[in-house]
């Protein structure tokens, strides 16, 4: 099976600039980053709970954790939420005015949580529209792991964040490009 196409920034403009266009703007760009940003699965976005990523106070939280069945494995997991995501999610949160910590994140038009497979269905829709081909739902996790592992973070700390169990799967999501290789010919 062909592996989802990896993104660069360019790329990723491109995408959530469309988003942008769509109807469900917000929700489509958080959804979007959330993946590019944190790494998570179509079926652990369409898991996604109010309460894991808002705080008693409304504030979005720094970090979110997944019950097992809310993850692939069925195996608790925490999430990071950087910055850029924090205001993303912020700005998409208003956007839903009164919300309660178990209502679904992220809700079809017709308010209802999307399944795992919805949710792939809206990312296919969302690449198509931008033009870019061989991208997927787990094209940010992809992407997110790339980015990292270029930036010189250790293995064992992006097997944690994708929450493999492995490091052999781990290694299966990092893409190789010919900027990396340039750049590693030049520091000898």
């Amino acid at each position: 099976m062909k592996q989802a196409k990896t993104l660069d920034e360019r790329e990723l403009k491109v995408v959530l600039g469309i988003c942008a266009t769509r109807r469900y703007a917000a929700r489509d760009r958080a959804i979007v980053l959330f993946s590019f940003c944190a790494g998570l699965r179509a079926k652990e976005l369409a898991a996604l709970r109010i309460g894991n990523v808002v705080g008693e106070v409304g504030n979005v939280r720094e970090e979110c954790v997944l019950i097992p069945r809310q993850t692939k494995g069925d195996k608790a997991r925490r999430i990071f939420i950087n910055t850029r995501l924090q205001r993303e999610l912020s700005v998409y949160i208003k956007s839903l005015g009164d919300t309660l910590p178990s209502q679904p994140l992220f809700q079809t038009q017709k308010r209802t949580a999307f399944t795992a497979n919805s949710m792939c269905h809206l990312f296919i829709d969302i690449y198509a529209e931008a033009g870019i081909e061989g991208a997927s739902s787990h094209s940010g996790r992809r992407s997110l792991l790339t980015s990292l592992a270029s930036k010189g973070v250790g293995v064992r700390v992006l097997q944690e964040i994708a929450g493999h169990s492995s490091i052999s799967v781990t290694q299966r999501y990092i893409d190789v490009n010919d900027h990396q290789m340039r750049a590693a010919v030049e520091m000898v």
